[in-house]
């Protein structure tokens, strides 16, 4: 689901207010899909007509115990054409194309996404090294936080995940915006609880980046 104009607005609005109390500089982005998952269709195909065929046997030794030509030949329709509704379905709706996706496959592809676009956005570079990159992909329902090393001896890895986990929480029982803007309140106060204020270096990134989906 795309973001209003507003929720861009207030997102962006947000991660300023926290580099204005942090000196931290911080991107929230927010992907359809981390990659194009080519597998979800065929594997939604093959399922589909796979149990066409088994049910179409049943029902046929279950009813007549025979096939006349013409069952034979709507079978030959009906078991690709199983495979095809739900290959179909798996294009059009993301809840059924998660179902074909391993669960690992969805995490590798969202953290390696995440660490590319880490680099490519520059937060790798800021001032006193202290980028953070907050990406949530809507298809895997994933949360990534990276941080520079700015943050290192201060800020451990288990208080990132911690907070990580919080918005991926969130993400599951309230929209996409509201999870982002709890989850950026929740970095502030984390932030200031370790130690970091003032405004630092300016602002050195764009506060909110809408992608289209990976591939």
């Amino acid at each position: 689901m795309k973001l209003t104009a507003q929720e861009r607005a207030m997102i962006a609005t947000t991660v300023a207010a926290l580099e204005a109390r942090t000196g931290a500089q911080v991107v929230a982005a927010v992907v359809g899909k981390a990659d194009s998952y080519p597998e979800a269709p065929w594997k939604a195909f093959a399922l589909g007509a796979s149990a066409a065929a088994p049910a179409l046997a049943l029902w046929q030794l279950v009813g007549n115990g025979w096939v006349a030509d013409s069952a034979l030949a709507a079978h030959v329709l009906i078991i690709p054409g199983s495979g095809a509704l739900l290959a179909l379905l798996a294009t059009l709706f993301l809840p059924v194309a998660r179902l074909f996706v391993d669960r690992a496959r969805r995490e590798g592809e969202v953290m390696q996404f995440a660490q590319a676009l880490f680099f490519r956005r520059g937060l790798d570079r800021t001032h006193a090294r202290v980028g953070i990159l907050l990406l949530v992909s809507l298809f895997e329902r994933r949360v990534v936080i990276l941080a520079d090393e700015g943050f290192d001896g201060r800020i451990a890895a288990s208080d990132w995940q911690a907070l990580t986990s919080r918005i991926t929480l969130l993400l599951r029982h309230a929209g996409t915006a509201s999870a982002v803007r709890a989850g950026l309140d929740a970095m502030l106060a984390l932030l200031l609880e370790r130690g970091y204020r003032g405004p630092g270096a300016g602002n050195e990134l764009p506060d909110m980046l809408e992608l289209k989906d990976a591939r």
